[in-house]
């Protein structure tokens, strides 16, 4: 719009000069025109221009009323001494509708359009003529339509924009809020099958040392010795867990099976392997681990069982493990007997086998022991 102005501007001295060479007024039309490109530079100097103001908007600065004053008086001036100056007011069009108020800016645009059919008709020869009285308010219209328009399209724009800015920062809160339910989720799951399982049997374990003191030494420093084992285990575990890595027997290395079978010959439970072995991902070795871990912890803390076993199978598709005792059962609804406050260990059992596509079922009755089986799919394991 700016290139616009100054191309009329100087199309419109151009002609000036070349219909009427040597005239009085010749200088003083150049001085106007000079004056008039200085005016309208300096218009992006005293700030930009504010758009149709809205109820409640920011109204134009006193400056900026004064240049847009000083550039409308300077150019009708020109327009009456030249009137081939009058095309110049389509670009004073959209200076006056971004700068003013809507009412103050139709009236403005009215009255340049007045002074433009004002000269096309000073202009015209050869007789009235319709379009010369016509033209200038239909592009005037025109005009202002598109700018409205255009202004209209600009605040939708605008809105969606913040609607957007707005919702990613909605969503980006509820994934902070998610990722931290989720590593809250993942500590408290690796807390209950690890350090509190050991800290538990530590306990057991010191408190039977307790016991025998005094009437079996030997028996005692055999469980002192056990707990310290268990404590030693616990601690690597807590450095694994600090840093997020694998679980201190899949560390020791042969995989899943020979931490599953360590893990079995410290419970005292039994471990089979059914079906052709395939190569499992780090989360679910890691999943499965933990998952016998915290069961064979609620095996020894709640159901006084005779034997346990544990049966890793391989089905081509999926990966199971069942761990089963003869112990005393419970119901599955209800949790697992004598339980207390604690009750962590089946949800976390669920949650770890739900995050890798797979399920959980526990098969006890009260005095019939209890079956717990975890089923993984092997295809597009998350």
């Amino acid at each position: 719009m700016h290139m616009a102005f100054f191309l009329l501007l100087g199309a419109s001295l151009a002609r000036f000069l070349l219909r009427h060479p040597g005239e009085a007024r010749t200088p003083w039309i150049i001085a106007l025109s000079i004056a008039l490109a200085l005016l309208y530079v300096l218009g992006p100097v005293l700030g930009p221009a504010l758009g149709p103001a809205a109820p409640g908007a920011a109204r134009p600065t006193p400056r900026r009323l004064v240049w847009l004053s000083a550039v409308v008086a300077v150019w009708m001036v020109l327009v009456v001494l030249a009137p081939s100056f009058a095309w110049c007011a389509v670009p004073l069009f959209y200076t006056g509708l971004r700068t003013l108020p809507p009412r103050a800016a139709l009236a403005l645009v009215t009255l340049l359009t007045v002074f433009v059919v004002t000269a096309q008709l000073q202009l015209a020869s050869g007789g009235f003529d319709p379009n010369l009285l016509l033209a200038p308010p239909a592009v005037a219209a025109v005009a202002t339509a598109v700018f409205l328009y255009m202004q209209r399209q600009d605040a939708r724009q605008r809105t969606l924009i913040d609607d957007l800015i707005r919702t990613r920062r909605e969503l980006a809160a509820t994934e902070r809020r998610e990722g931290t339910l989720a590593e809250r989720q993942r500590l408290s799951m690796e807390i209950h099958d690890t350090l509190a399982q050991g800290l538990s049997s530590q306990q057991m374990l010191l408190q039977a040392a307790d016991r025998t003191w005094s009437t079996d030494p030997d028996t005692a420093r055999r469980h002192v010795r056990t707990a310290e084992s268990i404590a030693e285990r616990n601690l690597a575990e807590a450095r694994r867990f600090v840093h997020d890595l694998a679980p201190a027997d899949l560390a020791a290395g042969g995989g899943l099976e020979e931490a599953l079978r360590r893990l079995a010959g410290r419970e005292s439970a039994a471990f089979l392997v059914d079906g052709t072995a395939v190569a499992l991902p780090d989360r679910v070795q890691s999943a499965l681990l933990r998952i016998a871990q915290g069961a064979l912890a609620n095996v020894r803390e709640h159901a006084g069982a005779q034997t346990t076993a544990l049966t890793l199978t391989y089905l081509g598709d999926q990966v199971v493990l069942d761990i089963a005792d003869d112990g005393r059962g419970f119901a599955p609804e209800r949790g697992a007997p004598d339980s207390g406050v604690r009750g962590h260990g089946l949800p976390a059992m669920r949650a770890r086998v739900q995050q890798l596509g797979g399920t959980l079922t526990i098969e006890s009755a009260p005095g019939e022991g209890a079956v717990l089986s975890a089923a993984i799919p092997l295809e597009d394991t998350p």
